[in-house]
Formats: C-alpha cells, structure tokens, sequence
C-alpha cells in the first residue's frame, strides 16, 4: 500500500483503521496481490459507501493477483473507473450481483473456485475475461454488457448462465470451455457475436436468443445438445465446420440472412427447421438420419456427404414450437412466399437423398453422382423454355413448354445466336455444355421413370435427345437422324408436330395423285380367242390397256374423291385397289411408306404423355 510496506492485510490495526477513516465514496485503491477475508473487504466497503444510495461507490479499483479466501460479496457496488481483478483468485463465492462497472472490468486470467454471480450487473465499459476460470457456476443473468465483452479462452466448469443478458456490443467467447449446461436464454445480442472454436460439452441453450449482428459459432463442437428454438437471427449465422456428436434438433428459428453449415459435422441424427434467406451447406457431413425443413430459403448441398437418408423439404405453414405457438416470421413480412429453392447438388451423392415441394428451376446438377436414385416427393419445380414466340432474322422460332434444367439455360444462353428468354449463368455455375447434360438429363429420366411419372420422364428424354443432337462428340450421320427424328415429331413426344407432318404428306399425296398418279379413264379389258374348226374348248385372252396419264381438267371432284382413298388407304398401309398411272404407283409407294410411319409416331408421343 502507498506509504506503507505492507498489504491491508498485514497492516497493524490501527494503521488499517486509519487508512480505512481516510477513505471516501469514489476514492482509488490499489490492493494488488492482497489477500482478503470477507470481514477484511466489507471493512474496505463499507468505509466507500455513499450515504446517498447506501452503497460503495469506489473509484479506480486495483486488486490484480489478490486473493479473495471466503465469500465476498460485491454487490450494488459502483465502480467509477478501471476495475482490474486479473488474475485474482476467489475461494469462495464471488458475489457481483448489480455491481456497476462504469469504467472497463478487467478479470482475466481470474480463477472462480466457487460459485460466481454476476447476475444484473452492468458493464458499462469493456468487459475483459480471457483466459479466466469458473470452477463452479457462473451467473450472469440479466446482466449488460454496454462495451465489448471478452470470453475469448474461459473456461466455465459448471453452469454458465447468460440467460437474459444484454450485449450491446461485440461479444467474443472464442475458444471458451462450456463444460456444464449454457444458457443463453433469451439473451440479446445487439451486436456480432463470435463463439469460433468454442466447446460446449454440456447442453448448451439458446431459446429465444436475438441475434442482430451476426452469429459465429464457426469450428464449435457441441457434445451435448443444442437448443435454438425461438432463436432469432437477424444477419447471418455461422456454423461452418461446427461439430455436433449427438442427436440434435436446431431450430425452429428464424434468420433473415444466411445459415451457413458448410463443412460441418452432424454425428447422430438431427432436426435442422430454419426460415432463412439461404442454407449453404458445400461439404456437410450427415452420419446418421437428418431432415431439413425450411421456409423462404435457397439451399446449397454441394458436394455435401450423407451416409443415411437427408430429406430436405419446404414447410408449408410456419413452425410450431413446442408450446403451440407459432414462430414469428417478420424478417420475412414482404416476402412473395415461403417456397424453398435448391441452388446446387453438385458432387452430391443423391442414392439416399430426398427432396419435396421444393423449386429446382436454378439448381446445378452436373456432377451429381447416382442422380437416377434421387427421390422427388411433392410438388417439385423445374425451369421451363423460354414460351413466346421469337424471330431469329426471318425465321420464327418456339419452344414447346417442357422442363428444363438450369445448366441448359445458361449454355443456351451463351450461345451467338441465342433467342431472348434463356438464363445467363449466376457467378460460380461454371461452363457446362450438352456432353456433359446429356447423362444428367438421362438420370433424372430414370429417376422419373421409377416414381411412375412417366410425362417428368418424357420432358427429360427430350432434353437428354436434345443435348444429345448438339453434342459435339457425335457423327454427322447420327446428328442428322437425331435432327430428323426432332423436326418430325419431337423425338416421339410431340403429337401435333407428327400429325402436322402427317397431314401435309397426305395433302401432298392428293396433289399430286389428281395431277399426274390417277389414269385418265379406267382401261378397258379385251377377250380374244379362236374356235377350232372341228370343235372344242375355246381359249380367251384378256388383256386390259395401260393406264393412261390424264390430260384437261385433273382436279374434279370425282378425282379428289379418288386420291383420298388411295390416300387413306396408304396410311393404314392398304391398297387402294385404284388404276393408277405408272407415277401414281411410286407415289403410293412413298405414301404408303412414310405416312404409316407418322402416324406411329403421333400415337407414340400420345402415349408418352398420358402414360403413368
């Protein structure tokens, strides 16, 4: 102590006594290294206590390496300035129960034995407790923290309860030890907050928490389990490479940003129920069962790994907590609706993965492995082609409505001559061109196929035919029977295009019968033969004139009538039993060749849309 070469504990009595006279409410002390019964410190606060609030009010406080052998009770005390406790150490029960810290607290390294209250405190200046340690259970209801609060490395052995605290500013407890239960219920974050690396071996609770900084629980581990029902987060939650060894349910909670899970690690089965703005979870980890249900959210999987059945599906109405009522949405007030996007399943191993009710208009397939296993519950959305009309110079060109993957919009889209109403590919999609489509279109097909949805499957065999016939790794030849089979009736699903092709191949067939195929007048038959002159059988030979080609009027109605059963006839490939002209045989022929085959292909395309 100043003037004396001894501590306040070793000071003799009337010296203490003297120096506690001379002290005054707001007065500075420095007891560094002192070692201090409880009856010794309610001396000490007892000569700072302001008659006006009945409380100590102290100045500057120095108790830095002090000792603190029994309870000590720091209650309702007012410290002005710096309060320094680091590397003090309590025995007993430290009691800061509505202490007021108006200058920064400082209580690192600090060692807690026993229990330690801190409940309603207020930390008006920076809260400083690196490194320190709990050794029984900490409480800090209720209390605020108006600066800075550090946890980065302490240690909490038993209960940490935050439960009802306030942080005003950022808050950091990376790398903390929470061997006990947590509780931050209820607690308001009005900052970022950042638990990276931190370790919750105990259920750790955060019902009910406001978040409105971000979140970052970025490489925790949590052994025990983790509770955020109710939780609010209104900037983005952090979880990437976060830990969670058992079972677990996350959530309901609400997020208005991102929820970001890439690369962390899920050890037994788990619940995930988020309202978010986005899921990212690139390189996720599921070893056991997981379900996703989200609301409002755009979901990122890529190249995630699970061993067991993930379910991930859009939740129709807002969840409902465990006592009935429903979870407020109001980040998302405005939005247009609560459906759900995927945006990736790249690198994904779809065998055990199951997606409803969600909307895949933008998602990334290429790369997906035994994406022809993949499961579709619900009412699950593709994008479609571009609908209207467009003229590429003189020519119009359409699409028939069908659905269409992502990956093919944007390669269509990059393409010179590309017609408005193809999607440019988003940052980050990568080039992916009709080679590698082809497979993925025929997968979803197969996967189509084995859920009995026979027309899905339809409009994924005509993009896999599609990418196909662009394909830059096949022959003219099979490129133009491609080209064909798709200008005559859509590769077998489109049934107006082959009737329409059927149609005009008839019309022509009655052309040019009227014109040149049908013979003028029908050949008459002659008989001729000669009687022997003594009797006997008469021999005759018929023989029937050769048609002739018309001349005049060829397009009469009785000719008409004539070339539409020739026609009719060569459609059902019949013969029409007609007199025609040596040029309306080979156009029989042809007819009854190629209408046949248009007509096959309209009842094909018929079928493939109906079939279930």
């Amino acid at each position: 102590m100043s003037g004396h070469t001894a501590c306040l504990a070793h000071l003799a009595d009337l010296d203490r006594d003297a120096y506690l006279a001379g002290l005054a409410p707001g007065a500075d002390i420095d007891h560094r290294g002192t070692s201090f019964t409880g009856s010794l410190l309610g001396a000490l606060l007892n000569a700072l206590r302001d008659p006006a609030t009945g409380h100590p009010r102290v100045g500057g406080a120095k108790f830095e390496s002090a000792t603190f052998e029994g309870d000590v009770w720091f209650e309702s005390v007012t410290f002005e300035d710096l309060a320094w406790f680091e590397s003090a150490t309590f025995k007993g029960h430290a009691g800061f129960r509505s202490a007021t810290f108006k200058g920064s607290a400082g209580f690192r390294s600090t060692t807690f034995e026993d229990t330690a209250g801190f409940g309603l405190a207020t930390f008006e200046g920076n809260a400083w407790f690196q490194f320190a340690t709990f050794e029984d259970d900490a409480w800090f209801q209720s209390a605020t923290f108006k600066g800075n609060a550090g946890f980065r490395s302490t240690t909490f052995k038993g209960v940490a309860g935050f439960g009802l605290a306030t942080f005003e500013d950022l808050a950091w407890f990376e790398s903390a030890g929470f061997e006990g239960s947590t509780g931050f219920r209820s607690a308001t974050f009005e900052n970022s907050v950042v638990f990276g690396a931190a370790t919750f071996k105990g259920k750790a609770w955060f019902e009910s928490a406001t978040f409105k900084g971000n979140a970052g629980f970025d490489s925790a581990t949590f052994e025990g389990k983790a509770g955020f029902e109710s939780a609010t987060f209104k900037g983005d939650a952090w979880f990437e490479s976060a830990t969670f060894k058992e079972a677990v349910t996350v959530g309901p909670l609400v997020c208005a940003g991102r929820v970001l899970l890439s690369g962390a690690t899920f050890g037994g089965p788990v619940t995930l129920a988020f309202a978010a703005q986005r899921l990212e979870c690139r390189r996720t980890r599921w070893s056991s069962t997981a379900e996703v249900r989200l609301r409002y959210a755009t979901v990122d999987v890529a190249h995630a790994v699970f061993e067991y059945p993930l379910t991930i599906a859009a939740e129709p109405d807002p969840f409902v907590l465990a006592d009935g009522r429903q979870l407020a949405e109001d980040p998302f007030e405005r939005a247009p609706g609560p459906g759900v996007r995927v945006a990736s399943l790249r690198g994904v191993d779809a065998a055990h993965l199951v997606l409803a009710d969600v909307n895949l208009s933008g998602c990334l397939f290429a790369g997906t492995v035994h994406l022809d296993q993949l499961r579709l519950e619900g009412a699950c959305t593709f994008d479609t082609a571009p609908p209207a009309v467009h003229w590429r110079r003189w020519w119009p060109m359409w699409f028939t409505k069908r659905r269409v993957l992502a990956e093919e919009h944007h390669w269509r889209a990059s393409q010179p001559r590309a017609v408005r109403g193809w999607n440019i590919a988003v940052l980050g999609a990568g080039r992916t061109g009709p080679l590698q489509l082809a497979p993925v279109y025929r997968a979803l097909r197969k996967a189509f196929e084995d859920g009995k949805h026979e027309p899905g499957a339809a409009d994924f065999y005509y993009g896999e035919m599609e990418m196909r016939r662009h394909a830059d790794d096949i022959p003219r030849s099979e490129r133009g029977l491609l080209t064909a089979y798709w200008a005559l009736s859509g590769y077998g699903l489109r049934a107006s295009r082959a009737l329409a092709w059927l149609g005009a191949a008839m019309l022509l067939t009655i052309v040019l019968l009227m014109a040149v195929g049908l013979a003028k007048d029908t050949p008459k038959q002659t008989a001729t033969g000669t009687v022997p002159a003594g009797g006997g059988k008469v021999t005759f030979e018929i023989d029937k004139d050769d048609p002739h080609s018309p001349t005049g009027n060829r397009f009469t109605g009785k000719r008409f009538e004539k070339a539409l059963n020739v026609t009719l006839n060569s459609v059902v490939f019949r013969s029409s039993g007609q007199d025609l002209t040596t040029a309306g045989t080979y156009i029989e022929m042809t007819s009854r060749l190629t209408e046949p085959v248009l007509l096959t292909l309209a009842v094909l395309a018929v079928r493939n849309r109906v079939k279930r």
